[in-house]
């Protein structure tokens, strides 16, 4: 039987396949973010607590809430994508996330609602969790799918780092912005509310992706080998862990997880460390975000540039050696710094998202190569979701192990050591994946990617 010949997409069908996936990506990731800049004053509405600590914790474990259903929605809508095609999945996740999110600003205050305001507010977390967790399943495959080899290094940064950067980038204008208009108390009133609205954005993209977006030519590709050959056994849920893929699956995770919590601990913890823990002015806040972010964007695309020159693995064990020194040490300069030096924090805090995003750039085109075509959306999006649900829940252990804010820094960099060496142990284990997707065997669904 004779492999099917795989049809390049056109320059027109690449670009919009790798717009949506890295604005997709952005948007979602904006979605997640904006609860990390309302931290303080979402925890103060909906989550009253007797100590600042506690009420941190309480808006980061409903952040977790989100976090911990990403597995679910990665299983859920990855099977979808791998049978249906990752632009149908992707207009329906964009529209789900979009709508969750924006709902979330309708959410009354618990001196208006009691018990109830935090109740809602944790279901549309959960909803939007799910969602999100699908969001993987559509966006981390159509992009690099839709590219040719020689790219698919740097679309994984572009998409996996560069849209979480675009996304923390919008969500830090945004903020800019909202802070203008609602100054003071005002933000507590309406301010946070029309951070939340704004989720709408993902909402509308998913109208673009359904008007704009072919599908990838590599899964078009094998669903016509089926088509041609002798029938095959559909994948399963299962499949991801049977035949020998326990111990790839396994430690796929452990990659993911110890990126994922670079991730949360830098980028994502870096509005508390901010507001919370340094004391920057609120009005220099944005800006620092909004700088460190556009960083992140720079970062991811050089480094899943350079894991296409140098190889996956080399280049996540050559980051991971030089954070283990580098991201204790900039949190320690980063907050014991005279908060009124903006411009040196500003430094600090970029060089912190910058190298701790770094490291996870080649993560998603590395998960791509791990599995065949016919698992790629399920094996991608559920270890990707398990991997960065394990690191969301980082930013709530520091806090909860912090018995005040002035022990929140030590903490934090304790927990940054201990990951990165996870990371480091995680690659030096894993083979080299740069141009298995080439070397799969079509149309056989169940073929593993071959290892070099």
């Amino acid at each position: 039987m004779s492999t099917p010949r795989i049809t390049g997409p056109s320059r027109r069908a690449t670009f919009y396949a790798a717009f949506a996936s890295v604005a997709g990506w952005a948007f979602d990731l904006f979605d997640l973010f904006i609860l990390l800049f309302v931290a303080g004053t979402v925890g103060e509405l909906l989550f009253p607590a007797s100590s600042p600590t506690l009420s941190l914790a309480a808006v980061y474990a409903s952040f977790a809430v989100s976090v911990l259903l990403r597995p679910a929605g990665a299983a859920i809508f990855g099977g979808i994508a791998d049978r249906h095609g990752r632009k149908k999945t992707m207009v329906i996740v964009l529209a789900g996330v979009g709508l969750c999110t924006a709902a979330m600003g309708a959410v009354p205050t618990y001196a208006t609602a009691g018990v109830w305001a935090p109740v809602v507010f944790l279901i549309l977390r959960f909803l939007q969790g799910i969602f999100v967790g699908g969001v993987v399943a559509a966006t981390h495959t159509l992009g690099t799918e839709s590219v040719g080899p020689r790219w698919r290094g740097l679309m994984s940064g572009l998409i996996g780092g560069g849209g979480a950067g675009l996304g923390a980038a919008i969500a830090s204008g945004l903020f800019i912005v909202v802070s203008k208009i609602f100054p003071g108390e005002r933000f507590d009133v309406w301010g946070w509310r029309v951070m939340f609205f704004a989720g709408l954005a993902a909402a509308i993209l998913s109208y673009f992706v359904l008007r704009g977006v072919e599908e990838s030519p590599l899964w078009k590709a094998q669903q016509q080998a089926q088509k041609e050959g002798a029938p095959q056994p559909k994948p399963r849920m299962s499949d991801l862990v049977r035949d020998g893929r326990g111990g790839m699956f396994a430690l796929n995770i452990l990659l993911v997880a110890s990126a994922g919590s670079q991730y949360y601990l830098t980028s994502g913890y870096l509005p508390t460390l901010l507001d919370q823990i340094t004391g920057v002015h609120k009005s220099s806040q944005g800006v620092i975000l909004l700088v460190s972010s556009l960083g992140v964007v720079v970062a991811t695309i050089a480094a899943g540039e350079l894991s296409e020159r140098i190889g996956r693995r080399r280049s996540m064990l050559l980051m991971g050696g030089f954070n283990l020194v580098a991201l204790p040490l900039l949190v320690w300069l980063m907050t014991s710094t005279d908060p009124a030096k903006t411009g040196l924090i500003t430094v600090y805090a970029t060089a912190l998202a910058f190298f701790a995003n770094a490291a996870y750039a080649p993560v998603l085109v590395f998960l791509n190569e791990r599995y065949p075509t016919a698992l790629r959306s399920r094996g991608t999006a559920v270890c990707w979701n398990t991997g960065f649900m394990i690191g969301g829940l980082m930013p709530t252990f520091v806090n909860l192990a912090s018995p005040g804010l002035a022990d929140v820094p030590g903490r934090l960099m304790v927990c940054l050591i201990a990951v990165v060496i996870a990371f480091l142990i995680a690659n030096a284990i894993s083979p080299e994946t740069r141009g298995a997707m080439e070397r799969e065997q079509l149309p056989h669904p169940m073929t593993e990617p071959a290892k070099a």
